[in-house]
């Protein structure tokens, strides 16, 4: 399916806003901040993720060079077969974004959304209205976007030199440092702004970031695991660490845990339906995935050091057993099937290492199959390797390098569940495992929770046992502009469709630019009958 937007004022008479199931809805947009804004934290955080984005590849290329110096020419070109071949494909896929995104051409969303904003408050513009009312939706937003025409040829050589700027960036790979570079000015612009420009900036800052956090998950992925995996194998297969082998591996291994955490961040914060994650929990996190990816890669670092035929039909079964587990799931991530399943294939990779959360409803329950399944296997492998070594190699190791090796997966693996059940039990942004983070000491008065005068929001307090607080009567914000789009809400932990779709993104920017509030998301509700008549659905 292909989402469709209206980009339309919708009169208060005509709206039917959507009323979301709470059961869908464990917290009403409506408790959220409805303005965020840019905070020091997150500038130093971006900061952080540019300087581990510098150490994981600086240090896989002087490592190669290392290779080559010593005339290992078979580590050389593997390990800088891992650093060319990630780093083109993530060039490719940012510049076919940028082109997009820089395209002069303006869709009829948004220009039926510029035409509303303009005044057009009784009328229903879309990308179904007639021919005049595109064309003049179309002329008006040209003239939104395009400035004055006397800056016609200043603006044009400007273009022309952000297409060489962008060519040249991206033919020296630096596309992830230009984005980083990109998301701190729009980030301090909102700070420096005040609205209606603030808002405008922390939406294309919020863009960029999910763009970058993408960009970099597919990175490090196709990178870095493959690059941790073959310096462990390596060191153990010569029983020697170098130092800039070990440098390698731990910036690959921080790199993993990072964008791990840092994606599910920013997913959260772009969504108004989820609770931000906290950056006490973002740590939490990057230290669960830390140590139980070190202690995965170890485990196959082991393996491979004596089965490297076996350990490839391994991880080409788990991926294909990985990848249709997800599909079983019906993921509704992209926006097209073949996307999709491009997407699950990419996930799949993921799961060969770590956990990645895909779809809501029972995540615990496959998170604890996921969990036992690669402790079964760890163990499987790291017992392998452990029987069918020699008992004393070609360096002279005895056997107290192996049982300190096996502990180091056990110990590893230990520490990563141990942050994992601290991560839920107590910093998960939308409540511990049993459902009671949220909570006050006091007990309210169940009525007293369906009260619009209570002063508690009702999802910030306790019920009395064993009784279920009433669904509070929430009114969604009815004033300004409202984007339609006739998909209903992706669940998390997709983007929802106006962070994917880029023709999306181009209408809310315009919006932003042209109207005085800020435009609302609308998205087709399968509860309420009435609701799903208003939308045409696209196949």
């Amino acid at each position: 399916m292909a989402a469709k937007s209206d980009g339309a004022p919708v009169s208060l008479r005509n709206e039917n806003p959507p009323q979301s199931s709470p059961r869908s809805e464990p917290r009403p947009p409506q408790d959220r901040v409805p303005e965020q804004r840019y905070t020091l934290p997150d500038c130093c955080w971006t900061l952080g993720a540019l300087l581990v984005f510098f150490w994981d590849g600086a240090s896989d290329l002087w490592l190669a060079a290392d290779y080559y110096l010593r005339r290992e020419y078979w580590c050389f070109a593997l390990t800088l077969v891992f650093v060319i071949v990630p780093s083109v494909v993530v060039q490719v896929l940012s510049f076919r974004w940028f082109a997009f995104d820089f395209s002069e051409s303006v869709s009829g969303t948004a220009a039926a959304a510029v035409v509303a904003a303009s005044g057009a408050e009784e009328s229903n513009f879309s990308t179904k209205d007639s021919g005049g009312e595109r064309g003049a939706g179309r002329a008006v937003a040209a003239a939104v976007l395009s400035g004055p025409a006397t800056g016609g040829g200043a603006r044009s050589c400007c273009r022309a030199f952000m297409w060489v700027f962008q060519a040249v960036i991206h033919i020296f790979q630096l596309a992830q440092v230009w984005r980083y570079v990109h998301a701190l000015y729009l980030g301090v612009q909102s700070r420096w702004h005040g609205d209606p420009e603030r808002r405008h900036y922390y939406w294309r800052m919020m863009f960029e970031s999910a763009d970058i956090s993408m960009l970099r998950l597919l990175e490090s992925f196709l990178k870095s695991a493959p690059q941790l995996v073959l310096q462990l194998s390596i060191m153990v297969h010569t029983s020697q660490v170098l130092p800039l082998q070990g440098l390698s591996a731990s910036a690959s291994l921080i790199s993993l845990a990072w964008m791990i955490s840092s994606y599910q961040k920013v997913l959260r914060d772009s969504r108004d339906d989820k609770v931000p994650m906290t950056y006490k929990a973002v740590i939490v996190q990057i230290l669960w995935h830390l140590f139980t990816i070190a202690a995965r890669t170890l485990a196959f670092a082991l393996f491979a050091s004596v089965f490297q035929l076996y350990f490839g039909i391994f991880i080409v079964a788990h991926w294909c057993i990985m990848t249709f587990w997800i599909i079983q799931g019906e993921t509704d991530f992209c926006m097209s099937n073949w996307e999709e399943i491009i997407y699950n294939m990419m996930v799949g990779i993921i799961y060969v290492f770590c956990w990645f959360s895909v779809r809501e409803g029972r995540t615990h329950c496959r998170l604890l199959i996921y969990s036992v399944t690669v402790f079964v296997e760890n163990v499987a492998l790291t017992t392998i390797w452990y029987l069918y070594r020699r008992g004393t190699d070609r360096h002279g190791n005895s056997d107290f390098y192996a049982v300190m090796m096996v502990c180091v997966v056990a110990s590893s693996y230990a520490l990563g569940t141990f942050f994992m059940f601290v991560y839920y039990c107590l910093l998960h942004p939308d409540g511990s495992v049993s459902g009671w983070s949220y909570t006050v000491e006091k007990e309210v008065p169940v009525e007293l929770l369906a009260s619009p005068a209570s002063s508690l929001p009702p999802d910030l307090v306790r019920p009395p046992r064993g009784v279920k607080p009433p669904v509070p009567n929430l009114k969604p914000r009815t004033e300004g502009p409202v984007i339609r789009i006739d998909l209903p809400r992706k669940r998390y932990p997709a983007w929802d469709a106006h962070f994917i779709d880029r023709r999306l993104r181009k209408t809310i920017l315009v919006l932003e630019k042209a109207a005085p509030v800020t435009p609302r998301i609308q998205y087709r509700c399968l509860g309420t009958p009435k609701e799903v008549m208003e939308y045409e659905t696209t196949v």
